[in-house]
């Protein structure tokens, strides 16, 4: 698996920062790949280096393992003096799931510009200047241009300022949006020799940072759901595994829906990627369970959900890793009574079409 994931790395005759950094973008592949085991990671690294030459006589895979201890990267100080990843780790492999997905972007001050029907709440100045209105606060007068007015108006021998005098700074209009991510964790994620797991926390990850720096007003809550669906925070994704469940796309529906009710905005939306059918839903404190095909009980109780989120305005866009025509069919009903999007991807397509969804979000003109 990994010389075929890596048979493209070409090594260079690099040394130092160069090559430091060269390594460092495989080290945080290999990490996402195996749930953020440092020691697994290493031990791969030298495999690839004795497959592909990564390193060379000036620079070794153990000045590598220095460096990533010697510039933060990794530590072993904690209470089982096992070498883990640190925040800067976490932090790096977001910058680069978001450069590699998505491009390179430039920061963005102005938070949440996203095109979307609602206006938002007016929170930033702009360079346009008005005549003062009812409702207008004191900090938008725009005093040198008022105090001209003033002057022009009525002389500058006994000045004074009346409201037709006034003129303010016109605020910018700002939309904000809540993003609920569902990663479907089921064991299909992993089947057929396939890892489509770590694709879908590079988009997790490259998604986490691009609201960080470009809407960094908008939320983005992370719901992993199998046979149960539970929130886990942004710095646990690294870590996230496959287990051994079923599909509880229920569950999942339910909980962002939840989660999605607590935002004080307008526009909402959720993104679910998943590779196959729902096939399990809790009842009371037992699963009802179906792998054979498309379980009609399952399947109405998931419509059912996608059409409450329609009436709530909650588009749901679905990202298939999959191409079975029943899979297929599925989804297409499931997309319909939602009024929402879905994509049948590959797994290199993936990050196109969340960003492309994301940032276009126009929820009154899908279809």
């Amino acid at each position: 698996m990994l010389g075929h994931r890596f048979s493209e790395f070409k090594p260079t005759e690099q040394t130092g920062k160069n090559k430091f950094d060269e390594l460092l973008n495989i080290f945080q592949q290999l990490l996402l790949m195996n749930s953020g085991d440092v020691t697994q990671a290493m031990a791969w690294m030298s495999q690839l280096d004795r497959q592909y030459n990564l390193t060379n006589d000036q620079y070794g895979i153990g000045d590598f393992f220095e460096d990533l201890k010697r510039k933060g990267y990794i530590t072993e100080e904690n209470e089982e003096g096992k070498v883990i990843m640190t925040p800067k780790t976490e932090r790096s492999i977001r910058r680069s799931a978001l450069e590699e997905i998505f491009g390179k972007l430039k920061r963005s001050k102005a938070g949440g510009n996203h095109h979307t029907p609602y206006t938002g709440t007016g929170d930033e100045l702009s360079s346009d200047v008005r005549d003062f209105q009812f409702g207008d606060t004191l900090d938008q007068i725009a005093m040198t241009e008022s105090i001209k007015n003033a002057q022009i108006n009525h002389g500058i021998g006994e000045f004074f300022l009346v409201e037709n005098d006034l003129e303010v700074v016109e605020k910018e209009q700002k939309t904000f949006t809540a993003t609920v991510l569902m990663i479907d964790v089921s064991h299909s994620m992993i089947l057929y020799g396939e890892d489509r797991i770590t694709p879908a926390k590079k988009v997790a990850l490259a998604m986490a940072e691009l609201i960080k720096t470009k809407y960094p007003k908008d939320t983005l809550d992370i719901i992993v759901f199998g046979n149960d669906a539970w929130q886990i925070q942004l710095k646990d994704l690294p870590y996230l595994e496959v287990g051994p469940y079923h599909t509880n796309t229920v569950a999942g529906l339910e909980l962002a829906m939840d989660l999605l009710r607590r935002r004080k905005t307008k526009n909402k939306q959720i993104f679910m990627i998943t590779d196959g059918k729902p096939t399990c839903l809790k009842e009371g404190i037992k699963y009802y369970k179906n792998s054979f095909g498309l379980d009609r009980k399952i399947v109405s109780k998931t419509l059912t959900l996608a059409a409450q989120c329609r009436r709530l305005d909650v588009p749901i866009t679905t990202f298939m890793i999959a191409s079975d025509p029943y899979l297929k069919q599925f989804v297409q009903e499931f997309t319909r009574v939602n009024n929402g999007r879905a994509y049948y991807s590959n797994l290199q397509g993936l990050g196109g079409f969340v960003l492309e969804d994301f940032q276009r979000n126009r929820r009154k003109n899908m279809k």
